[in-house]
């Protein structure tokens, strides 16, 4: 596997201290603050690592309480909510120096049929036919400032392609919605578990920004403060983080200094898989 993402399968599976308590290390992404999917990758590892493994995460609610430093461990202890015939509830409290930064409440299920009915994918570009964010940073590179040359240019576990092009240095008024192609740069085992995790981290990445879109800012905007508040997730449907599968996110709202987002993850054979939702501060000052 390609040593980026073994790093980042290897920091989500979290080192267990005991039982019901595990400790992770961050990645430093060059924004200063753990990334918020990462926290909210572990909390999910730390609450599956709980459960009989013939039951699955579908669905997912959290709340980012503080930013949190790269720099130190957090601690992830889970509270056993119920064990029933079909369902088991976990809630995760990540700690760093006795405060919380995250919480999170998760519900898993043994597999069982019942009903289908789905969106349908939209119709848009093959990945194939597009470039990848960093292909096109490194493009750039030269008219990049330092700091984010190093942050866009710096190899990914998860590639991103997306199918409009957007310039965040120069962001322009556009409608609130976005369709981008997510896979992972490199095979993964069969672990089903593994693969929920990988895609609760990625959900996070070019989410929020889509509700600003409207306004012509972006988060590099002078002035801009955006910070996510919480972040919902349901998976719907197996999937493989390493195939191609299409995020497809629009914003309803934005209102009180906060934007509301949604996200839609649909296989290449058109199957939706996941669906998401975070509200974020989407604050301008001065």
């Amino acid at each position: 596997m390609h040593q980026v993402l073994a790093d980042l399968v290897s920091l989500l599976a979290l080192e267990r201290l005991d039982r019901d308590r595990f400790r992770g290390t961050s990645q430093n992404l060059g924004w200063g603050a753990i990334f918020g999917g990462q926290v909210l990758g572990q909390a999910l590892s730390a609450a599956t690592q709980t459960v009989e493994p013939d039951r699955l995460a579908h669905s997912l609610h959290g709340y980012f309480l503080r930013s949190g430093d790269v720099n130190r461990p957090i601690l992830y202890d889970v509270d056993r909510l119920r064990d029933g015939g079909s369902f088991s509830a976990r809630r995760v409290t990540a700690i760093q120096d006795g405060d919380a930064v995250f919480c999170l409440e998760a519900s898993f299920q043994r597999d069982e049929a019942g009903f289908e009915h789905q969106d349908a994918m939209p119709e848009v570009p093959s990945p194939d036919t597009l470039k990848s964010e960093r292909e096109m940073a490194l493009m750039l590179a030269d008219v990049l400032p330092t700091k984010l040359r190093a942050m866009a240019t710096a190899e990914r576990p998860i590639e991103i392609r997306p199918v409009e092009l957007r310039n965040p240095l120069k962001p322009k008024k556009t409608a609130p919605a976005r369709n981008q192609w997510y896979r992972a740069i490199d095979r993964l085992p069969d672990d089903i578990a593994l693969h929920r995790y990988l895609l609760a981290y990625a959900s996070d990445f070019s989410f929020l920004g889509t509700s600003m879109d409207p306004h012509g800012v972006s988060w590099l905007t002078p002035g801009m403060q955006v910070v996510s508040l919480d972040h919902s997730m349901w998976f719907h449907r197996p999937f493989r983080m390493d195939e191609w599968l299409l995020y497809v996110v629009d914003s309803a709202s934005a209102s009180g200094g906060r934007g509301l987002v949604r996200g839609r993850f649909f296989a290449q054979d058109g199957r939706l898989v996941a669906s998401c939702m975070q509200e974020g501060l989407i604050r301008k000052r001065g």
